[in-house]
């Protein structure tokens, strides 16, 4: 990993920071962090409106920045908006009033930015009816996507908290984000997963070998969430990780959502038969996770999928691979009906027209779920279908007609340099869909990058489906009939994309949890 940090330096940031105690109550926070000088206040702390869940940013486009931050009570959202550290000229714009509605969260969007500036950003919350109770400062900083042909870098990944691995001490807490920070990416794809609502963390967890895993605790953590304020919970726990903050600060986010946002494998109009659960209906529990998404998460807009542009040399496609899915099933379909639909009707033709309207040199896919990988809807008896995959590697059938709708477009309207990069499988790999060795072959070949978890437990690996051609050109995963295994064990995961601004190439370097790079993928635009 890189030696030398510039700018905002981690260890101002955690200067003053406190380390997190075994257990915390739910309304208990991290401590605060001032970075950089910011106009005296007048009144004592313990009266003024509290930052509680560190700062973010997301959705950065070359004019636009979407800046996010949580308080404590209602207040007014302040950021002061700067080309340098100092703040010297800089310009304060007023946000919304954080309301209990939102659970004291807030978004401002930025505009008229300047394309490719860094900028330096400094938070803060004002009382409404005293302009001299103000809460200290946080700061952060982001780049605006170029408007040049210059050199990109970003992260991507999936899989925070699950499993019942939360935030442990002993361990440093989710280290991996510190990691990422290192290689100063311009913005990180969370590609889903982003809390696991579905799995509660418990005080301690023993682990094979004998010794003890020591979690952070919530009270919104101690159970599945099914109320909007326990969905709020989960996100809200995540953010008491001083790694995980850090990260945010610096790096914009473009976020999605998987299935346990919710509930493991979820689709739309299903019935829980989960003892856990007193609500049973997941469309209600989707409603109330998307709203906590959206408040918790620096979304721009109110869905999911959508594209990022990012300069002249990269277009970002967020996938929703949740909300317009029929019930998993045999997947089997031998034609395509409502019953085989994955990403829909509605959102496939956003796609084709988003791809057709590009004219970046790379066109990213963010998937939250990979394509030729056989993922049961039952674990267990391995059966049913939860992603793409039916596991018969023969002509496509259901949720693969979709598949064969968008390659068939993608070849015929001559779109190039087109990759996806997706999670979900809690391992990480490389794959290379070859139309030459596959059962339907009317495509051009491509690459599928996999990656994750962040800080969840590692599993692997997933049987492929012969239908689209892939091969497994890497893959790290855990040790045979081991499963589960916990962040401590170093098999967590992240991608690392660099496109280079003269050459147009875009390299894809697969991480672990130390940094070090395990598998290089160099493809050359065409």
């Amino acid at each position: 990993m890189p030696t030398n940090r510039r700018l905002i330096d981690r260890r101002n940031f955690l200067r003053g920071l406190v380390g997190a105690a075994t257990t915390v109550a739910a309304s208990t926070i991290l401590p605060t962090v001032a970075l950089a000088s910011a106009p005296a206040q007048v009144v004592s702390d313990n009266l003024r409106p509290q930052i509680t869940s560190g700062i973010a940013t997301g959705d950065i486009t070359a004019e636009q920045a979407l800046i996010w931050s949580k308080t404590d009570r209602p207040a007014q959202l302040l950021v002061d908006l700067a080309t340098n550290e100092q703040f010297r000229d800089a310009r304060t714009i007023q946000g919304p009033i954080a309301q209990a509605s939102s659970d004291y969260t807030a978004k401002l969007n930025l505009s008229d930015l300047q394309a490719g500036q860094q900028y330096f950003y400094r938070v803060r919350f004002q009382d409404p009816k005293d302009a001299r109770n103000v809460s200290e400062p946080q700061v952060g900083r982001f780049r605006s996507s170029p408007a040049d042909r210059r050199n990109i870098s970003f992260v991507w990944s999936a899989d925070t908290a699950g499993q019942g691995w939360g935030i442990n001490p002993d361990l440093g807490g989710m280290k991996i984000y510190n990691t990422m920070a290192w290689f100063q990416p311009d913005f990180f794809i969370h590609s889903g997963d982003t809390i696991y609502a579905d799995n509660p963390i418990r005080a301690e967890v023993k682990l094979a070998n004998g010794t003890i895993w020591k979690n952070v605790t919530t009270e919104a953590k101690s159970k599945v969430a099914e109320t909007l304020q326990e969905f709020r919970g989960n996100f809200a726990y995540n953010l008491l990780d001083n790694n995980v903050r850090y990260f945010n600060s610096i790096t914009p986010m473009f976020g999605q959502w998987d299935d346990h946002e919710v509930v493991n494998n979820w689709w739309p109009g299903q019935i829980l038969n989960d003892p856990r659960y007193a609500v049973k209906d997941v469309s209600l529990l989707a409603a109330r996770a998307k709203q906590a998404f959206l408040e918790y998460v620096p979304v721009r807009g109110t869905t999911i999928n959508r594209t990022i542009s990012y300069g002249p040399l990269l277009d970002v496609f967020m996938l929703d691979m949740r909300s317009y899915r029929a019930p998993n099933g045999p997947n089997d379909q031998l034609a395509r009906t409502p019953g085989s639909d994955f990403l829909g009707r509605n959102q496939i033709r956003w796609l084709k027209q988003a791809l057709l309207a590009s004219d970046a040199t790379w066109k990213v896919i963010a998937a939250d779920m990979p394509i030729g990988l056989v993922i049961f809807d039952n674990f267990v008896t391995r059966q049913g279908s939860e992603a793409v995959a039916n596991n018969d590697p023969g002509e496509p059938r259901g949720r693969e007609l979709e598949i064969v709708d968008l390659l068939r477009f993608i070849k015929y309207n001559e779109i190039t340099n087109v990759v996806w990069l997706t999670a979900d499988v809690h391992y990480t790999a490389a794959h290379y869909y070859d139309p030459n060795k596959a059962a339907f072959s009317d495509f051009n070949p491509f690459y599928e990058f996999v990656s994750g978890p962040l800080n969840s437990g590692t599993f692997g690996p997933n049987d492929l489906d012969k239908t689209f051609g892939p091969q497994v050109v890497f893959q790290k995963i855990p040790p045979t009939g081991q499963v589960n295994l916990p962040p401590s064990a170093g098999m967590q995961f992240f991608g690392q994309v660099q496109i280079d601004g003269q050459t147009g190439t875009l390299k894809v370097t697969l991480r672990d949890v130390a940094g070090s790079a395990l598998y290089t993928q160099v493809i050359n635009p065409v």
